[in-house]
């Protein structure tokens, strides 16, 4: 459910990109209480077409709910909101995600460009709780890393336990180490000069762009325990989606039968033969199902196949035990079977 909250501030941070405060009213407090890493879905109507996307919440405890939103080049959302005003209303979904701080004595936060987003709220919370936290943060140069102020202002209150690390591909700086791109060879470099220590850390947290996530997660894992590391996607990128099977074109081409239970209620609708998803036939059908990002990142989507068989063109999001216990993705949802029935009440 979305609620109309008011642009409290609107700051540049880096270069091309923004940090939008909202004004939360009380009666609202509750439902906008978040946790470090969380995020909020925003939804616009832009040059005559509804528009969502999710972006992580940048705040630190006790201060205004704060997201950080860097514009892409053709980005119909993140352009609009490099122009938003204060005062200005803006339709925002309560904050979800499972990306969020754990706890533990001692963190490692590695993120690259926007990615920093949920890591200044995860970082501000872990140091307020009295953990030791180091934080590898890749950008292009100095004057495109995002909420530089506030971690530089984390440094100077937590100088005995904050250690935050510059990586800079387009501009040299005095120590050759910390040139260069976040990759797997560049973390193992900082290791060996005693800069962090990933061993010891209770949780390692990683955001940013796949490829980054990708090689760093899977050279952590080869010494540290994969329990430990956790991280999240901003953008799709590695695995292309997975080609319709036989099972779901045969359900496409037959308009196999799709239910859905949703705030206690179930409806029913057909699946059309150019339905790529679950949420595009209903979407056809009039039926607005929760979503955010359609693009298989967040969870907001999340479901319990319930009845019927099913597939999934991608997945960024659910973990191996959710879809061992039947969850899936509705946006990237494709009936296998000529009835589906998805549970959104399921937890």
């Amino acid at each position: 459910m979305f609620h109309d909250l008011t642009v409290l501030a609107v700051r540049p941070e880096g270069e091309d990109a923004v940090a939008v405060s909202f004004a939360v009213p009380a009666t609202l407090a509750s439902t906008f209480a978040h946790a470090p890493g969380q995020y909020l879905t925003l939804k616009a109507d832009i040059d005559g077409q509804e528009t969502r996307r999710c972006y992580s919440i940048a705040s630190a405890p006790d201060t205004p709910l704060t997201v950080g939103i860097r514009a892409v080049p053709g980005g119909r959302f993140s352009t609009f909101a490099q122009a938003l005003q204060t005062g200005q209303r803006l339709a925002v979904m309560p904050p979800e995600g499972r990306f969020v701080d754990r706890g533990g004595d001692r963190i490692v936060l590695i993120a690259a460009g926007s990615g920093i987003t949920p890591m200044v709220s995860i970082a501000a919370a872990a140091l307020a709780r009295g953990a030791e936290v180091t934080l590898i943060y890749g950008n292009r140069t100095t004057g495109s890393i995002m909420f530089r102020s506030a971690l530089e202002a984390l440094k100077d209150r937590y100088l005995d336990r904050f250690s935050l690390i510059h990586v800079l591909s387009r501009e040299p700086q005095d120590v050759a180490l910390l040139n260069g791109r976040i990759d797997a060879e560049k973390i193992a470099a900082l290791q060996d000069a005693g800069l962090v220590r990933f061993e010891t850390a209770d949780g390692i947290y990683l955001c940013g762009p796949g490829a980054m996530i990708d090689t760093v997660a899977d050279a952590l894992g080869r010494t540290c325990d994969p329990d430990r590391i956790h991280f999240e996607r901003f953008t799709q990128e590695g695995e292309p989606p997975r080609a319709p099977s036989d099972a779901a074109i045969s359900a496409a081409a037959t308009g196999a039968t799709i239910e859905v239970i949703l705030d206690g209620v179930t409806r029913q609708f057909p699946l059309g033969t150019t339905d790529a998803s679950v949420l595009e036939a209903a979407a056809r059908a009039g039926l607005e199902l929760p979503y955010s990002c359609k693009g298989g990142m967040c969870c907001t989507c999340r479901c319990k196949v319930v009845a019927g068989q099913s597939e999934m063109a991608l997945n960024y999001a659910l973990e191996p035990w959710e879809t061992e216990q039947g969850f899936t993705l509705a946006c990237q949802t494709r009936p296998t079977s000529d009835r589906l029935v998805l549970d959104f009440d399921a937890t």
